[in-house]
């Protein structure tokens, strides 16, 4: 299994040690990739878009012509996890002209909705999929906006009444970091959930 981690931004070891741990304990060997240039994505079996700034992030896939290929990617049903900035990234709308989104999350975005730095906390969260809580991390996190989910989107999470975890294809997008945990359940469910091989077998 190759895993890209888009590494222009953001945690990017983390969530290497996340997707090993989750394919090891499916006796899966991963090899994980950083992915700061073009031609990289299509070789990659999964894909992690990490948090940092969404709008350097999207500025810089797409001086990279990275975005296209992530397009390509998520258009084969291929699996990508996108967290916090990430999410934001891979929507539709992140409610600021200076993101240029890659719509493939069909999700309006409030960009910072906790809050600075110094409101970040973290939560035990119930999350479709998981049979125990996850604890969540959620660092100058964004939500999605209850109101500008598309219908193909399923809300895996909320934190008091907000969607933070959803779903839509072959895309998995957390408004908290799983990779700052310990615990590789969410990269588990992106990539190894029966809703994700499904779509490795279909496509």
């Amino acid at each position: 299994m190759k895993a890209g981690v888009i590494a222009v931004q953001g945690d990017v070891s983390e969530h290497a040690r996340a997707i090993r741990a989750a394919a090891a304990a499916h006796g899966v060997d991963a090899e994980v990739v950083e992915v700061r240039e073009s031609g990289i994505v299509p070789e990659c079996d999964v894909l992690l878009l990490p948090g940092g700034e969404s709008t350097t992030i999207s500025r810089l896939i797409g001086d990279e012509g990275i975005d296209a290929e992530i397009c390509d990617h998520v258009a084969a049903g291929n699996p990508v996890l996108a967290t916090c900035a990430g999410l934001i990234v891979a929507s539709t709308d992140a409610r600021d002209d200076r993101v240029d989104t890659l719509d493939v999350l069909d999700v309006g975005v409030d960009r910072n909705a906790f809050g600075r730095q110094a409101d970040s906390f973290e939560a035990a969260l119930d999350v479709t999929g998981l049979d125990e809580p996850f604890p969540a991390v959620f660092i100058r996190a964004p939500v999605v906006d209850s109101d500008a989910v598309g219908g193909e989107v399923e809300v895996l999470a909320r934190w008091d009444g907000d969607p933070v975890a959803v779903r839509q294809g072959p895309v998995v997008a957390t408004a908290f970091h799983p990779e700052l945990t310990g615990d590789h359940r969410v990269h588990d469910l992106a990539f190894f959930g029966d809703h994700a091989v499904d779509e490795e077998v279909t496509a």
